[in-house]
C-alpha cells in the first residue's frame, strides 16, 4: 500500500523556518500499527493522520517515530493550514477529535489556532537533577522550575539570557529518565530575550522520551509557557509570542502566537496558533 504524506512546515517565522510535520489527509484505511510505520518512515518528530469523525470536523491522531501521543501543536497547525490551502476547510470555527476528547480550531486567513486547556502547575524541587540533565554549570542560576500542563505536560526551565539557552548541551538520557518519572513530553528551556522586539520568550525543546532530541516549534509547549509567563512572571498581556528554533543548531526560526482567555483573572483556556506552509509531498510504502 502506498500512503501519500504532505510535509508541512508549521509556525514559520516570516517566509522561512518552522517545524516540519507529516500530514496524511486520508487515514481512514490505516490501522494504528500502519500509522506508526508511516511515522517511522517519514522520520519527522510527528506525523498527523486525518480521518472521518462523527463528533468533530475531523479526527486527528499523532504519531512520533516511537509511539502515539495525545496532542501535537505543530502537526495540528500543519494539518489545518494545508487543508485550508486546499480548500477543504474555510475561515471560522471548527474542531478536531483527539484520543481524549474534542478541541476547538479556528482558521483566520493564513493562520490556524488550536484550543488548549487551563494550565495545571506542579513545582519542581530537585533543581540539581535538572541542572545535570541540561549540563548547566553551577554558576547558572536555576529557580521557578515548574511542570505545566495544558493538554500535555512540559518541564519549563527559565534561564537568565538567550546565550545560556543557546549553549545548552543536553544529556538526552537523563532528560528521558526525568520525563518518564514525571510523565512529561519533554523540557522547554527559555529566556526572555528574543530576536524580534515585542516577543515574550525564546525557547528550545528537548523530548527524547518521544524520539525527539530537539524540534523547531512546539505549540503544546508554547501554550504552557505563555500561561506561566502570565501567571508566574507577571506579564499582563493576553496575547503572547513565543520564539523557538532560532537557537537550534542549525537554526530554524519559528514563532507561536498564544491567546489566553481569562475569567475573573484566571486562565480558563487558550488558543495557540501560527502559519503553516506545504513544502513537499512524498509517498510511503507500507
Amino acid at each position: 500500500m502506498k500512503v501519500s504524506v504532505e510535509i508541512v512546515n508549521a509556525f514559520i517565522d516570516g517566509d522561512i523556518g518552522g517545524n516540519p510535520a507529516g500530514v496524511v489527509l486520508d487515514a481512514n484505511p490505516l490501522t494504528a500499527q500502519q500509522k506508526l510505520i508511516v511515522a517511522q518512515k517519514v522520520g519527522l518528530s510527528e506525523t498527523a493522520f486525518v480521518s472521518n469523525s462523527e463528533v468533530a470536523t475531523i479526527k486527528l491522531e499523532f504519531f512520533t517515530p516511537v509511539q502515539q501521543i495525545a496532542h501535537c501543536g505543530h502537526a495540528t497547525i500543519a494539518t489545518f493550514s494545508r487543508m485550508s490551502e486546499l480548500g477543504l476547510v474555510q475561515n471560522g470555527r471548527m474542531s478536531k477529535e483527539t484520543v481524549d476528547g474534542t478541541r476547538e480550531i479556528i482558521i483566520d486567513g493564513s493562520m490556524a489556532f488550536m484550543e488548549q486547556s487551563r494550565p495545571i502547575y506542579t513545582d519542581v524541587l530537585n533543581t540539581e537533577e535538572v541542572r545535570a540533565a541540561l549540563n548547566l554549570s553551577s554558576d547558572v542560576p536555576l529557580h521557578s522550575i515548574s511542570i505545566v500542563n495544558t493538554g500535555n505536560a512540559f518541564l519549563l526551565v527559565p534561564l537568565h539570557n538567550a546565550s545560556s539557552v543557546a549553549e545548552i548541551q543536553p544529556n538526552q538520557d537523563l532528560i528521558k529518565k526525568i520525563s518518564a518519572q514525571y510523565d512529561l513530553i519533554g523540557f522547554y528551556v527559555f529566556s526572555s530575550e528574543t530576536t524580534v522586539p515585542g516577543r515574550h520568550a525564546g525557547a528550545r525543546m528537548f523530548a527524547p522520551r518521544y524520539g525527539i532530541d530537539e524540534e523547531a516549534a512546539t505549540g503544546m509547549a508554547a501554550g504552557p509557557l505563555a500561561c506561566y509567563l502570565h501567571d508566574r512572571k507577571g506579564i499582563d498581556e493576553t496575547t503572547l509570542f513565543i520564539e523557538q528554533g532560532h537557537l537550534m543548531h542549525p537554526p530554524s526560526g519559528s514563532v507561536i502566537s498564544v491567546d489566553l482567555q481569562l475569567v475573573d483573572g484566571c486562565i480558563t483556556r487558550l488558543m495557540a496558533g501560527g502559519v503553516g506552509r506545504s513544502i513537499q509531498q512524498i509517498e510511503i510504502d507500507i
